[in-house]
């Protein structure tokens, strides 16, 4: 009897905790929200990586199905895509805010992480000598730097800096496939033109003009000659050709063009592409669960997210609505805490522990591409972004009976873009 009241007693203390924390949770700001999920996923990465300890004490997991390569690239993984995610947060200014506190604190530990990924004496030097997966995610260190770069790579030692070039450079060892990998080998070109580095200008031309040749209409492009119904135009397709784009054409200032595709082009597809995930989004704040790498979680989100942090989100949906769907995904997918595993770091699944979903090249350090819905904490507290009215976003405002507006194709005709 003792025994099954203590535990009644326990399973309603765990109850109550529950209630509260979620009650806690309530009473944040969408903001508070955003910045204590990133931080908690970013925490156990960085701290460990900067004392040289990640890969000692990291609690890795590897699908059922891996398919036998060097589980070693699960750390370059982690940090590169946690990174790319992270890097807009960072490059804030210190003030007085509560969250300057886990800002500054994430920016120290990433210095020494970033150096720490190159040095050849640190324990948690990365696997650069991988025949293929090091190339996919050198390409998201790579644009962490681009998206962080006057706090990220500007304050890097010389010794480090030229670490970082000489790697990147050398991977021109790998072959990308004929898919979205193209624009992997794309990003460190990229980077290497952008810190005035010896670029190969062919690969960052042909990769940019293939893509271009593969967009299919409406928003989308295929990933390769083939179409994938999946969220690989999320994942990597839109965002990073958008980036070298920026990058290549200083944000359009230099008019340039790749198989008739400019950056405005580029930028009005990935408007219309950010309006389909924006409908995507459930009156609960959950979106379909389909096509591989499902596992990426609210890294589906990323076109949104960087619409939003460069301030050229569509005319079509406001702040107010994309910033308040957004926060229900992020509440519905973090709120409970399921998707971490005991040491702290992302447990492999897509809403819990999940292993089974992981596909054969899937590690949990693959996982933290779900930072990247994260981008619009680059904007200022008082941003409009942070600051408007929530709204209601459409499917919310569609099935709870209010007007919403109708939603319509995407065409692109001899250069004019209409309705």
């Amino acid at each position: 009897m003792r025994k099954l009241l203590g535990i009644l007693l326990c399973s309603f203390f765990v109850f109550v905790t529950d209630v509260s924390a979620k009650r806690i949770h309530c009473q944040k700001s969408d903001r508070e929200v955003w910045c204590d999920v990133m931080y908690r996923m970013a925490e156990p990465v960085l701290k460990n990586m900067s004392q040289g300890t990640l890969q000692k004490n990291m609690q890795l997991e590897l699908s059922p199905t891996w398919d036998g390569r060097d589980h070693r690239v699960s750390y370059m993984e982690c940090f590169g895509r946690l990174m790319d995610g992270l890097a807009p947060w960072l490059t804030l200014p210190d003030d007085n805010s509560t969250e300057c506190v886990q800002r500054r604190q994430l920016r120290t530990w990433a210095l020494q992480c970033y150096k720490n990924a190159v040095n050849p004496d640190s324990p948690d030097y990365l696997l650069w000598d991988e025949n293929f997966q090091t190339l996919v995610d050198a390409a998201y260190l790579a644009e962490s730097f681009m998206r962080g770069y006057d706090v990220l790579w500007i304050p890097l030692d010389s010794v480090t800096k030229q670490r970082y070039i000489d790697r990147f450079t050398k991977l021109r060892r790998i072959n990308p496939l004929y898919t979205n990998w193209l624009l992997f080998t794309c990003t460190i070109e990229t980077f290497l033109h952008k810190v005035g580095s010896n670029a190969d200008m062919y690969r960052i031309d042909s990769s940019l003009r293939k893509i271009s040749e593969w967009y299919v209409g409406d928003g989308w492009y295929s990933d390769g000659p083939s179409f994938a119904f999946d969220y690989y135009n999320s994942f990597t397709i839109q965002p990073m050709f958008f980036n070298c784009l920026e990058v290549m054409t200083d944000k359009g200032q230099n008019k340039k063009e790749w198989s008739g595709t400019t950056y405005e082009l580029a930028t009005k597809r990935m408007q219309r592409f950010a309006m389909i995930l924006e409908h995507l989004i459930s009156p609960e704040g959950s979106f379909p669960v389909f096509g591989r790498s499902i596992t990426y979680r609210t890294g589906v989100l990323q076109p949104l997210a960087l619409l939003a942090w460069k301030g050229l989100l569509p005319t079509e949906l406001s702040k107010g609505q994309v910033r308040a769907g957004m926060t229900a995904v992020i509440k519905k997918m973090f709120l409970d805490n399921h998707n971490f595993n005991k040491s702290g770091f992302l447990t492999l699944g897509f809403n819990g522990s999940q292993p089974k979903t992981a596909n054969v090249y899937t590690d949990n350090g693959s996982l933290y591409l779900a930072s990247l819905a994260f981008l619009p904490l680059g904007l200022d507290a008082n941003d409009p972004f942070w600051t408007d009215k929530s709204e209601k976003w459409t499917s919310k405002k569609a099935w709870e009976g209010d007007e919403f507006p109708k939603d319509h194709t995407y065409y692109e005709k001899f250069g004019i873009n209409y309705k």
